[in-house]
């Protein structure tokens, strides 16, 4: 949880920060990652930023500050803090079932195991609410996170989880035809409970998500590079997307379709592109307890509720992806959040920091206790799985991630405060 009581400026040790930009330009000088951009700021300050390296490589263009990234997984916390303004002014409560406004889930059935066939199924123990959605324990799945028939029938009904174009309605009625993996409330299951939730806001404010987003958040609080959608004159400023490929030894550029024009399907889990400044300016808003430059978004007892760790004892013994995430770090409405930082290798800097990170290595965290902000930006897809989350950093073609505990340790290392945790964080 956030205290109320901020860190003075910090002193940083300038060569340290200086060191920080050539170890990770040796990352993309050994090929590994195409550009990084890192943008670091303590008590409202910027105190470090860096562009190295290249937005696209065969075109030889630099990475810039203003860079445009696909966030994936960091949309996440932006769709959690719509849901939560609504639930400040009455229009939502977290124990409301989601059925009032997406029929689709009224009535779902459960698989009997989560791997197994799909017509072996049992009925919801009880109904989906608003906080299952925020907590991913709503039973609803990913096809990469799943295991068996499930998985297959994730991808043939629903498409790809960021590009897709089916209408709102269309996927909502695809995703209710399938079965949850897990009971309502069961465990945390990664999947697509923050894309429901998007729409659920969109339903609630009789407008498309995409509005919803610019309107309360993007507008007020001057993020005009985050959307859903990038128009033709913006795409130079998109980094292009890099995977290894084996066959070749090194980076192949991944080329996702692009929308002609604004899309239906507006993914709250993972389909905003977003820049470095802009991510920083909603970081900002968290860490000051919801307001920015004197624009309120939340209160701060709701700030604070997002912080609280909301799954019990049994849920946090269950991996994430094969990493033992939840037993020192804990899950809130929409963000992980730091506890024990001993013998902690998923967690960095002090307790109380929040973070969620996108699937293409890009990474944020507002760190409570010194008051700092980091965000780190590459576009660097691995292989996902229901297991391989333990794996990702030393997997073939996946030493570019390494570079993201090179930035984390830099920054801490040039912290002069005795009470900075130094943990050695496996990127996510």
């Amino acid at each position: 949880m956030v205290n109320n009581l901020k860190a003075p400026a910090a002193d940083f040790d300038s060569a340290k920060l200086a060191a920080i930009g050539p170890a990770l330009q040796a990352f993309v000088d050994a090929g590994e990652l195409a550009g990084i951009v890192t943008l670091t700021s303590q008590a409202g300050r910027i105190i470090q930023s860096e562009t190295i390296g290249w937005s696209d490589i065969v075109t030889r263009t630099p990475m810039r500050s203003d860079s445009l990234f696909r966030i994936a997984s960091m949309t996440k916390p932006i769709t959690s803090v719509a849901a939560l303004m609504l639930l400040e002014e009455g229009r939502l409560a977290l124990d409301d079932p989601i059925a009032r406004w997406i029929p689709e889930l009224a009535e779902p059935a459960v698989l009997r195991d989560a791997s197994g066939p799909l017509d072996d199924t049992v009925s919801a123990r009880r109904a989906i609410t608003v906080e299952d959605l925020l907590t991913h324990r709503a039973g609803i799945a990913y096809a990469p996170f799943s295991e068996g028939p499930i998985q297959q029938a994730y991808e043939m009904a629903l498409g790809d989880p960021g590009m897709n174009r089916m209408t709102v309605d269309a996927w909502l009625a695809a995703l209710g035809s399938l079965p949850l993996a897990y009971q309502p409330g069961e465990r945390f299951h990664y999947g697509h409970s923050s894309d429901v939730l998007g729409f659920l806001i969109g339903r609630i404010e009789a407008k498309p998500f995409r509005e919803v987003l610019q309107e309360r958040i993007f507008t007020p609080l001057l993020m005009p590079d985050t959307d859903f959608w990038l128009p033709v004159e913006k795409r130079s400023q998109l980094a292009s997307l890099y995977a290894y490929d084996e066959m070749a030894g090194g980076l192949t550029k991944v080329a996702p379709e692009m929308y002609d024009a604004p899309p239906a399907y507006t993914p709250g889990g993972g389909g905003l592109i977003s820049s470095a400044p802009d991510y920083l300016r909603f970081a900002q808003m968290l860490l000051r307890e919801g307001i920015l430059d004197g624009v309120r978004i939340l209160q701060p007892d709701t700030v604070r509720l997002m912080q609280i760790n909301r799954l019990t004892e049994g849920q946090r013994r269950v991996p994430f992806a094969g990493m033992p995430l939840w037993q020192k770090s804990g899950f809130g409405l929409g963000l992980s959040i730091a506890e024990d930082l001993v013998d902690n290798p998923y967690s960095f800097g002090a307790p109380g920091s929040i973070t969620w990170p996108g699937i293409f290595g890009t990474w944020w965290q507002a760190d409570p206790v010194h008051d700092l902000i980091m965000i780190y930006m590459v576009q660097h897809q691995v292989p996902v799985s229901a297991n391989s989350g333990s794996t990702i950093a030393t997997g073939i073609g996946a030493a570019g991630r390494g570079a993201l505990p090179v930035y984390q340790n830099g920054i801490y290392g040039a912290l002069e405060s005795k009470s900075v945790s130094q943990n050695h964080r496996v990127p996510m």
